[in-house]
C-alpha cells in the first residue's frame, strides 16, 4: 500500500488552558478529497494551519510526502508551502488590485516567472474558473461567488499538489454554493490534486468528499465515505449531520 501524502499522528494543540486538538490521527492519500466537519471551535481551521506549519503542535507530528514538517525551516519551509494552494473563507482578495493582479500576485512575488508567463498563467486559471471577462475588474465589483472563484484561481495559479479550502461555501446562496462545489470537484479531478476542506455545509461535504472526517472533543470522532456517514449509528455524528439540537452534543 502506498504511503499517504499527509500523515497526522497524535496531534495536540492548546491555547491557554483550552485543548483544541487532543490527539488527532489522520491519513490523507494522494489524490483524495477529504472534508473535515465539526462544531465551531472544534479545531478544523487549526488543523489546516498545522498542515502548512502556520501553527506548530504542542506534541505530535505532521508528515508531508515522507518529511516531518517540524524539521523544515527557511527555504525548505517556503518550498513546502508552495506545494499548497489555499482558498480562504472570505476569499481574502486585495481590494486595490484587479482580479488579474490578485491571481498573479503569488507568482509575481516568487520572481521566477516573466511578466508574459504570469499573464499567460493568469489567463489560463481565470478561464478554468469561468472568469476570463472579469480580469480587469476590482473585488468590490464582484459578487460573493465571483470572489470565491477568483480566490480559487489564485489558489491554483502555482499548480499546487494540495488545495486547502476553509469554509468554501460560507455566505453563498444555495445555487452559487452548488456552482462552487462543482468547480471544486472539477479542479480536483482535472488537476489531479489532493483536497482538504473544512466546512459546516453538509450538502457541500457530501458532494465534494471522498471521505468525511468529523472532529469532536479534539479527536477524530468519525472517518468514512459520504454514504457511510449518512447511515452511521454514531449518535454524535448523526446529531451533527442532521442539525438537531437534541443529542449528546451540547452547545454553549
Amino acid at each position: 500500500m502506498p504511503e499517504p501524502l499527509i500523515q497526522i499522528t497524535d496531534l495536540h494543540k492548546k491555547f491557554d488552558r483550552h485543548n483544541v486538538l487532543s490527539g488527532v490521527n489522520l491519513k490523507i492519500n494522494r489524490g483524495e478529497s477529504i472534508v473535515v466537519i465539526g462544531q465551531s471551535g472544534c479545531g478544523k481551521s487549526v488543523l489546516l494551519k498545522h498542515l502548512v506549519k502556520l501553527l506548530e503542535p504542542d506534541s505530535g507530528t505532521v508528515v508531508f510526502d515522507g518529511q516531518d514538517i517540524s524539521e523544515l525551516q527557511g527555504r525548505k519551509l517556503i518550498n513546502l508551502r508552495r506545494r499548497y494552494g489555499m482558498l480562504f473563507q472570505s476569499a481574502a482578495l486585495f481590494d486595490s488590485l484587479t482580479v488579474a493582479e490578485n491571481v498573479g500576485l503569488g507568482l509575481k512575488e516568487e520572481r521566477s516567472h516573466s511578466r508574459a508567463e504570469i499573464e499567460a498563467i493568469v489567463n489560463e486559471k481565470l478561464s478554468m474558473v469561468g472568469l476570463s471577462e472579469a480580469r480587469d475588474k476590482y473585488p468590490d465589483e464582484l459578487s460573493g461567488g465571483m470572489r470565491k472563484r477568483v480566490g480559487l484561481a489564485r489558489a491554483i495559479a502555482g499548480d499546487p499538489e494540495v488545495l486547502l479550502y476553509d469554509e468554501p461555501t460560507t455566505g453563498l446562496d444555495p445555487i452559487t454554493a452548488d456552482m462552487i462545489n462543482d468547480l471544486i470537484v472539477e479542479l480536483n479531478t482535472g488537476l489531479n490534486v489532493t483536497s482538504v476542506a473544512v466546512t459546516h455545509d453538509m450538502t457541500s461535504a457530501y458532494k465534494i468528499a471522498d471521505r468525511i472526517v468529523m472532529l469532536y472533543g479534539g479527536k477524530v470522532e468519525y472517518d468514512g465515505t459520504p454514504e457511510e456517514i449518512k447511515s452511521t449509528s454514531n449518535e454524535i455524528v448523526r446529531q451533527f449531520i442532521s442539525g438537531s439540537a437534541v443529542g449528546p452534543i451540547r452547545v454553549g
